[in-house]
């Protein structure tokens, strides 16, 4: 239950912080939050895990968000930065 409760305010807290990017990218496309400030903070708070499984996976994330935005897929790229931020925030 503390668990879920955490992820949800995490997912919350990811979504507030990438809504004005969201804004900024309207008018090309819908994309959430994929801007190279948030791939930037991202990748920080990704650096700065400790070593295991979590991180990894998060790299791999910030990895696959930075390639979709490479190829304009906004939509692909913010979802993989939201895990990647999401994962960074866990305990």
């Amino acid at each position: 239950m503390i668990k879920t409760l955490i992820a949800a305010a995490s997912m919350a807290a990811v979504v507030y912080a990438v809504a004005p990017a969201q804004a900024a990218h309207r008018h090309h496309h819908m994309g959430v939050g994929c801007s190279g400030d948030n791939l930037g903070k991202t990748e920080a708070a990704v650096e700065a895990m400790a070593d295991n499984e979590v991180k990894f996976a998060a790299e791999k994330e910030v990895s696959l968000a930075q390639d979709a935005m490479l190829n304009n897929k906004w939509g692909a790229c913010g979802a993989h930065l939201s895990r990647a931020a999401e994962a960074s925030m866990a305990k």
